[in-house]
């Protein structure tokens, strides 16, 4: 598997790792089609430590500063997975909008119980606010990467 194919999977795949390409042949069109399908850095052998690692760190810090908006969201999605199926049904109430005494209803229980769900629901979630359960829920809906063969 060449270079720029292994970049396409791991982009396929959902992946925001840094990529900095490596290579002892250089190649213009392979550089320039690697940079525009989010490689940090294309270096050509021989290359100095210090080249090397000013890559390296450069790479690191663009990751740092666009991984953020994304990470509580990646959060929230793993928060999510731990979810019992009776506290993922209230979240899922919750955010649809209903009281806690639909959707105790809706479940057979008392409105007591929804509200314990409820608390242990924003407590796994991380969440302060109806809105920002919301908010994310919504974000986290988004199609995801479908990975095959690769990851």
């Amino acid at each position: 598997m060449s270079g720029l194919e292994l970049q396409h999977r791991l982009t396929e795949c959902g992946s925001t790792m840094p990529i900095i390409f490596l290579t002892g042949y250089p190649d213009i069109s392979l550089a320039v089609r690697a940079i525009k399908a989010g490689a940090e850095d294309f270096l050509i052998k021989p290359v100095s430590s210090e080249q090397l690692l000013s890559a390296i760190e450069r790479a690191i810090a663009s990751h740092e500063l666009t991984r953020g908006p994304n990470s509580k969201l990646n959060l929230f999605r793993s928060h999510m997975a731990k979810l019992t199926p009776r506290e993922r049904q209230v979240c899922d109430l919750i955010i649809r909008g209903d009281t806690n005494k639909r959707a105790a209803a809706v479940l057979g229980c008392t409105e007591r119980t929804i509200k314990a769900h409820r608390h242990k629901v924003m407590e796994k979630l991380q969440v302060q606010s109806l809105a920002e359960l919301v908010s994310l829920a919504e974000r986290s809906r988004s199609p995801q990467p479908v990975c095959r063969d690769f990851c």
